[in-house]
């Protein structure tokens, strides 16, 4: 199993693992009732001791259910996305999510994902996407696959749209002090 690296991240010399682990998940809220804490409690270790620096399928309570893109109206078209998706992550022979970070990860040295998982097998596969090497084709292809103006359906719902990185009022870069 590979380590996962470090990276730094803006001016300041913040220095974090090239992949975080998500945790809203494991505990209650959002995303339903939390898991058994010595279950999270092994994950957490697991990912640690892999160098993770703490920063499927829809079951019937699965808030997700309830989100746009989850919708009939959009879930046919957007399943068609997943499949164009899955078919480049068969060819460069990883998994979807795998693909996925790796995209992320592809795109710049500045840009740490932080995925959620609850499970030690998925966090394993989530390391594992440091391993997947896109060309400039692969990263085209994939942007053309599933840009924002194809996938249909917001992300969230009207309510948590409020809370989204689009309504915030970042300061531009430029005034970040160095």
């Amino acid at each position: 199993m590979e380590k996962v690296g470090r990276m730094k991240l803006g001016s300041q010399g913040l220095e974090v693992s090239a992949q975080g682990l998500g945790c809203m998940s494991m505990s209650n809220g959002y995303y339903g009732p939390g898991k058994p804490e010595p279950d999270m409690i092994k994950l957490i270790h697991h990912a640690i001791h892999h160098g993770a620096k703490m920063a499927e399928n829809l079951t019937e309570n699965d808030i997700r259910k309830n989100l746009p893109r989850f919708q009939p109206k959009n879930l046919k078209h957007n399943k068609n996305i997943f499949e164009q998706v899955n078919e480049m992550a068969k060819r460069k022979g990883c998994t979807p999510s795998q693909l996925a970070l790796a995209w992320v990860h592809h795109q710049g040295n500045d840009v740490c994902p932080i995925p959620g998982t609850t499970k030690i097998e998925n966090l394993n596969n989530n390391i594992g996407a440091l391993s997947v090497k896109l060309s400039v084709e692969d990263m085209a292809q994939l942007e053309s696959i599933a840009s924002t103006d194809v996938v249909k359906g917001d992300r969230y719902g009207s309510v948590s749209m409020n809370f989204a990185w689009n309504y915030t009022d970042t300061p531009p870069l430029s005034s970040w002090k160095a």
